[in-house]
């Protein structure tokens, strides 16, 4: 038998023993120009060069670690004849979609793991259905490929994302069922989904929490995640930890490119971070909070200047580096636009982010970060061991199109210890 990893993510940047990933697939291609907005997408977009890019993140990502593909671990999981009905019955509840489920049920476990990720379309076999204008009887999971949301590791537990909008909720379902029943994984979850009974606006996505350090979140509140959201996860915090800070950021919430904490603030190395200034740096309405508790209790809740002088004064002393570059701000606009500030740390100082993005990637080369093409990794040109800051790039005319970056598209499980 296969040893369990534990969820240990004390860091964003520690050496990466694990992710969960998932390539795009046909649900991308079941999205029409009437459904995009519905599925969270200004556009739809090209299934074949969006796997062509991921191709290059994904085999980045397998050179340096251990990677799990969301369909591989449903398919494993749904051999289980218990955890398949529990599974199936959960999600046509959540659905509406009770009279497919004895239809799903008599699936092979391969057939339904993709079903429930590309979509179920109507069956035609009454006049409801057939006049019915509805294509899917479970919709497509357009968004799965950016796998940070549905899940979150905070330190050794995964907190289940209590997702914005209802049709990323199965993303949420899914992940909860891989985390309790899967054998590769040691861990416990924490839904938050359970109290939305008792607090309807409870929210949060993995793109608004970043584990800073062992004693530190960052947090953000916009238009994906909730004050009610975090303030879920500070009680389970505070009844566990000793003494645990969280800052929180205020995120506009509007235009679309804000949705998440990550669009705007990502963390590379021990003393650099990347920054969406006129959001994290300038004078705005948006506020930055501290708060603290210890001994199981809220201490104090105060406004801070920003993330970077809030957790300089916590010991984390962060060199900015500017989405962007730092000298025009149309350019900043832009690339953030297409997740310039989005970047995925592998180890520290060594990051993941998208080739477009070519003046950020100069204020990044500026801090002393090796620019590094993807295909240079994948076909053993480089080794990434003898380099000690880089930056790999992937080609992102497509992906970036889906509203996320190389953050958005990883759930990391395991890292190790930082010095």
């Amino acid at each position: 038998m296969e040893a369990k990893i534990p969820t240990h993510i004390f860091s964003e940047i520690g050496d990466l023993n694990g992710v969960i990933i998932h390539s795009p697939g046909q649900e991308v291609e079941n999205m029409t120009p009437e459904n995009a907005e519905r599925a969270l997408y200004s556009d739809i977009l090209n299934l074949c060069v969006a796997r062509r890019e991921y191709n290059q993140f994904k085999g980045v990502l397998q050179k340096v670690t251990t990677t799990f593909e969301v369909g591989d671990l449903l398919k494993s999981i749904l051999r289980n004849e218990k955890v398949k009905q529990s599974l199936v019955a959960k999600i046509c509840a959540h659905e509406g979609a009770l009279d497919i489920c004895d239809f799903l049920l008599e699936m092979p476990g391969d057939m339904l793991a993709k079903a429930l990720i590309e979509g179920v379309p109507v069956r035609q076999n009454t006049l409801t259905n057939y006049l019915d204008k509805e294509r899917f009887a479970l919709k497509p999971l357009h968004n799965f490929f950016f796998t940070r949301d549905a899940a979150i590791s905070v330190y050794d537990h995964v907190v289940v994302g209590s997702m914005a909008s209802p049709v990323r909720m199965r993303e949420s379902i899914i992940m909860e069922a891989i985390f309790d029943f899967h054998p590769s994984f040691s861990t416990k979850t924490i839904n938050p989904n359970a109290e939305k009974k008792k607090n309807a606006n409870i929210a949060i996505e993995g793109g608004d929490v970043l584990v800073a350090r062992e004693d530190i979140l960052v947090c953000g509140i916009g238009s994906r995640s909730t004050p009610q959201g975090i303030d879920f996860l500070i009680e389970h915090l505070k009844s566990k930890n000793e003494k645990q800070h969280i800052l929180v950021q205020e995120l506009p919430m509007t235009p679309e490119s804000f949705i998440h904490l990550d669009m705007v603030f990502t963390l590379l190395d021990r003393d650099v971070c990347m920054i969406y200034e006129p959001i994290i740096m300038k004078m705005n309405k948006y506020q930055t909070v501290h708060i603290y508790a210890e001994g199981g209790e809220v201490k104090y809740i105060r406004e801070v200047k920003n993330l970077p002088e809030g957790l300089r004064k916590l010991g984390m002393d962060l060199q900015p580096v500017l989405c962007g570059g730092g000298d025009d701000q149309w350019f900043q606009e832009r690339e953030q636009w297409h997740s310039g500030a989005n970047f995925f740390a592998i180890g520290p100082g060594k990051i993941i982010g998208y080739a477009r993005n070519v003046h950020t990637l100069k204020a990044l080369e500026k801090s002393g970060f090796e620019i590094i093409r993807s295909g240079d990794v994948i076909k053993g040109k480089v080794k990434l061991q003898d380099i000690e800051r880089y930056v790999v790039t992937i080609e992102g005319s497509e992906l970036p199109r889906g509203g996320g970056g190389a953050r958005c598209m990883t759930l990391p499980v395991s890292r190790k210890p930082v010095d």
